[in-house]
């Protein structure tokens, strides 16, 4: 079994930083791409940023040059850190893995999702 748990979401007023983390644990072999999404109330699941195990980055538009993404490989874990915030960045945001486990099952893990509100 494999589980990634969320953590950093909270409220915070517009102009304001978060920090989430991601920490993925259990039966893995490798990790290939991290990343975070998000859904707004009303809205589909959208990629904010991943990276991959060799360090390439992809971000969305609307959140580069205010988001970066990085990782700890030896901690299995994925950091978003989120500046100059605002109200439009308010959503639940997920991490996502691409895992192999230790049984050679390559798949796509989700976390159950953490809380960003912004407040104007």
């Amino acid at each position: 079994q494999v589980q990634l748990l969320e953590s950093g979401g909270g409220l915070v007023q517009a102009g304001g930083s978060l920090r989430l983390s991601c920490a993925a644990s259990g039966s893995i072999f490798s990790i290939n791409a991290m990343g975070w999404y998000r859904q707004a109330p009303g809205k589909e699941r959208e990629l904010v940023a991943f990276e991959t195990r060799r360090g390439i980055t992809n971000y969305a538009d609307s959140v580069k040059g205010r988001f970066t993404i990085s990782r700890d490989n030896a901690k299995n874990t994925v950091y978003l850190q989120m500046n100059s915030l605002k109200p439009e960045d308010t959503a639940v945001y997920y991490c996502n893995a691409a895992i192999t486990t230790r049984d050679y099952n390559a798949m796509n893990y989700w976390g159950k999702g953490t809380l960003v509100t912004v407040s104007s």
